[in-house]
């Protein structure tokens, strides 16, 4: 089997994954779902002749030390891909996922317009947060995207591994590989800011020395996208300060308050005509009610704020599925599956004039 061959063919099948298992064919993940391919099931020496076929002696004996491996890998003319590479049962594995070459605008994305007035903020801590698959990346970058073509600004980007080429537009944009330009998150972030920065994007918050720094980094006067693991806005702002020791809690409260500018919760879900997935969202902006309640550790209460500032461009989650449901681009079960409060959510149709099941 040829491994280039089979990254062609996911990426001609609208696979967003590859994946290469001993004791089962190469499967894919299309719309969400694992999908076998028709071919002979895989055994560990075609799956470790396939996966290294495609690294340099350097990532050979990186992978056979550390018996892990994540790097980008780029098929000319067809897309890039993010690998990982692992063992399992001593057989080596692999997992791709299919990046693309041509970095999408938020409106393509189904971003709502508010996302591109995060991007001209010349200051503070955008999040882009969910789940693991949901398009997070994608979306850090098409923001990136846009402060390139609209602003003279140098960019620093960390990421683990790089994802997005960019090229120079109107900013100047250095993209750095956490193990093969820099040693960690933490360590890239805590230098760019003697690299003159204007706009420093993280491609995961992992640790309490990388919050803190990029906390640091959005509060004098920087502008920071990062992403994180995280399902709607107020885990996000809890998850930030309980990295946090306790007697440090209070401090960090104040500092988010006064940097955070807006956090953007994201999943896709199944559309209802089988033809892809669609892009649900939550969308806090950091009013001076939100920095508020931060600050008082009143976080419970932003759920409500958010309900009552739609007219500013803020949306739960709920409200979001209600619209996809209302427009029939999902079902009611796909809807109700990721509904977090089922009342309000109910109450929402009936304002709609639509019925729930």
């Amino acid at each position: 089997m040829d491994i280039r061959k089979l990254l062609e063919i996911a990426v001609e099948s609208n696979a967003s994954d590859l994946h290469l298992v001993v004791g089962v064919p190469p499967t894919l993940r299309i719309d969400g779902e694992l999908v076998a391919m028709e071919m002979d099931k895989l055994n560990g020496e075609i799956t470790k002749t396939m996966v290294y076929s495609i690294l340099n002696d350097v990532q050979i004996q990186k992978f056979e030390k550390d018996l892990e491996l994540d790097f980008s890998f780029a098929l000319l003319g067809v897309s890039r891909f993010r690998v990982n590479i692992y063992l399992s049962k001593d057989n080596i594995e692999a997992a791709f996922r299919i990046v693309g070459l041509r970095i999408k605008q938020p409106e393509e994305l189904g971003l709502p317009l508010i996302v591109n007035e995060f991007c001209r903020k010349n200051s503070g801590l955008v999040l882009v947060t969910g789940p693991t698959g949901v398009g997070k990346t994608t979306t850090m970058n098409s923001m990136i995207d846009i402060i390139n073509r609209e602003r003279s600004n140098r960019i620093i980007i960390i990421e683990d591994p790089i994802e997005y080429i960019h090229t120079h537009k109107r900013s100047v944009i250095i993209q750095r590989e956490v193990y093969s330009d820099t040693r960690t998150f933490a360590n890239a972030l805590i230098h760019s800011l003697r690299q003159d920065p204007n706009v420093i994007c993280v491609g995961e918050m992992r640790d309490l020395e990388t919050i803190s720094t990029a906390l640091t980094a959005a509060e004098t006067g920087h502008l920071v996208l990062a992403t994180l693991h995280t399902p709607d806005a107020i885990q996000t702002i809890d998850r930030i300060i309980d990295v946090f020791p306790s007697h440090a809690q209070e401090q960090i409260r104040i500092i988010l308050s006064n940097a955070l500018e807006g956090i953007i919760s994201q999943q896709l879900l199944s559309r209802i005509d089988g033809k892809g997935r669609v892009l649900t969202t939550e969308i806090l902006i950091a009013t001076p009610a939100i920095r508020n309640v931060i600050r008082e550790a009143k976080t419970e209460q932003i759920s409500t704020i958010m309900q009552t500032s739609a007219d500013m461009g803020m949306q739960l989650m709920d409200t979001s599925l209600k619209e996809l449901y209302v427009k029939g681009v999902i079902s009611y079960e796909t809807a109700i599956s990721r509904v977090k409060d089922i009342s309000h959510f109910k109450a929402l149709l009936m304002k709609s004039g639509k019925q729930s099941h």
